[in-house]
């Protein structure tokens, strides 16, 4: 996805959280304060989780890829988002499930078609544990891109 933003102003350290939806909140705000999403974004993320639940539970903690339509997204961009200590999200297609999430990759698309793709993406990165344990503990932006972008090369090729 050559058209995608992803760079050291959307990654994100230890972000303080009381829920699910406050990481959501937070993690949006500095999107939109970023000139990435549109104001609706914030709370279209939020009701979607409601509706759709991103929580993947993996191997030592668990992700969320919160998104939400087209039409609050001003620029397509991946976030990384790391929280401080973690909150309860329910599990994707979990039938009420819940996990206890320490990441978010949120992601900001204006094309329909890629959602699909994208989660593909994340989904290979998180199962690969040494690199998602590396996003969780490093605190080194150069690092935590270098995997994304990685992983976003190597899915690009085989799309």
């Amino acid at each position: 996805m050559a058209d995608l933003e992803f760079n050291k102003d959307l990654i994100f350290f230890d972000v303080e959280a009381d829920s699910n939806l406050d990481a959501l909140d937070k993690v949006a705000n500095k999107l939109f304060d970023l000139g990435y999403v549109k104001e609706s974004y914030i709370e279209a993320v939020k009701e979607r989780e409601k509706v759709f639940a991103t929580g993947l539970p993996v191997e030592d903690f668990a992700v969320a890829v919160p998104h939400t339509d087209v039409e609050h997204v001003n620029t397509q961009s991946i976030c990384v988002a790391t929280l401080k200590k973690p909150v309860t999200f329910e599990v994707m297609a979990g039938a009420g499930e819940k996990c206890e999430v320490s990441i978010l990759f949120m992601l900001a698309l204006k094309e329909p078609h890629q959602q699909l793709a994208m989660l593909q993406t994340v989904i290979s990165l998180i199962q690969q544990d040494d690199k998602l344990k590396a996003i969780y503990e490093s605190k080194d932006k150069e690092l935590i891109m270098k995997i994304v972008e990685e992983e976003l090369a190597k899915q690009s090729e085989e799309a």
